[in-house]
């Protein structure tokens, strides 16, 4: 089977068990025997990728394989040269220190769909976007990042996983595509 980029709409469980007045992958993708390659929490929206080969599922989600990763963050306040510098450098967690990474502000994308619901709006303060490009993906690790400088996340969409990005592919929330199989050997 080809593998499947799907686009996580806000607030959709990434398993196809159902949750009680939730919704799941099961209620967007009804092919059986696939299953995602890594996770997004409820709160983030954004690339998945999915497939029912084994080997290349974990290929994909596994740390030691360092897949980069790149996610659109609208924070809470304005990202200055020194937020950026602190997010680019190892940060000190608590449970862990990350790894460098690539943190660049940007301008609020044109492309991307509004959120339902829409995030809170503060007349009093601003807010920004900024693209962070990770080896890495520990659990929280981008929200607890731009908490750790400061600038606390509002909205989280991953474009990117490796060589699949919704740049590439436009999906709105809760597509899907099935790309090639030859696609599967850029991972």
């Amino acid at each position: 089977m080809p593998l499947i980029l799907f686009n996580k709409p806000f607030q959709v469980l990434c398993q196809f068990s159902p949750q009680e007045g939730r919704a799941c992958l099961a209620d967007f993708i009804a092919l059986p025997g696939i299953y995602p390659a890594g996770r997004l929490d409820a709160d983030s929206e954004g690339l998945m990728l999915l497939t029912d080969d084994g080997r290349l599922q974990h290929s994909i989600a596994h740390p030691d394989h360092k897949e980069a990763k790149t996610y659109l963050v609208q924070v809470d306040g304005v990202a200055d040269g020194a937020a950026l510098a602190r997010l680019r450098a190892p940060l000190d967690l608590g449970d862990f220190v990350t790894k460098p990474c690539r943190a660049v502000a940007i301008a609020a994308p044109a492309w991307l769909w509004p959120r339902e619901p829409p995030i809170r709006v503060r007349e009093d303060k601003p807010t920004s976007w900024i693209a962070i490009t990770l080896q890495e993906g520990k659990n929280r690790q981008v929200r607890r990042m731009t908490a750790a400088v400061g600038l606390p996340t509002l909205r989280l969409v991953r474009s990117s996983i490796g060589p699949f990005s919704l740049a590439s592919h436009p999906l709105m929330p809760g597509e899907y595509i099935e790309v090639p199989a030859g696609d599967m050997k850029k991972i």
